[in-house]
């Protein structure tokens, strides 16, 4: 069952691009979503936010050189995990260790369910069924 108290912030300067991604994470169960056109609303809702976004999806090319979009987000405390697609291959940071479960790339042009999926169940993992306290289910009777 999804977190619904999940803050998530996609940012594309299309309007199409940010209504897709709302779908698909609606679809997943999650509604606490910010859609922005622009790298100064990403900037000052990231900035002057008063609690962290557990994920920002952001397009690659939103900021057109203007900011280094992959190093803002990877040492933002105000970002707990992002994904930024469409990305180009050239002009990346090496990601330090202690941030890679934190931040996904994708070189893809707009990322579909199955990649969104695979970016959730890192951000909220799917509860676990409970196990016993000794690691093994109760067996009903006696075996003869």
């Amino acid at each position: 069952m999804p977190n619904k108290a999940l803050r998530i912030l996609i940012a594309d300067t299309q309007h199409t691009h940010r209504i897709v991604l709302e779908r698909l994470f609606n679809q997943q169960g999650y509604f606490r979503i910010v859609p922005v056109s622009d790298v100064q609303a990403l900037l000052t809702l990231v900035e002057y936010g008063s609690e962290p976004f557990d994920l920002v999806v952001v397009n690659a090319g939103l900021a057109e050189g203007a900011l280094d979009l992959h190093d803002f987000i990877l040492y933002n405390p105000q970002v707990r995990h992002a994904m930024l697609y469409n990305v180009q291959q050239i002009g990346l940071s090496p990601v330090p260790a202690v941030r890679r479960s934190s931040l996904h790339l994708s070189h893809a042009p707009l990322p579909d369910l199955t990649a969104l999926r695979r970016v959730t169940e890192r951000v909220d993992p799917p509860a676990s069924e409970p196990m016993q306290p000794w690691g093994r289910s109760l067996r009903q009777g006696r075996g003869g």
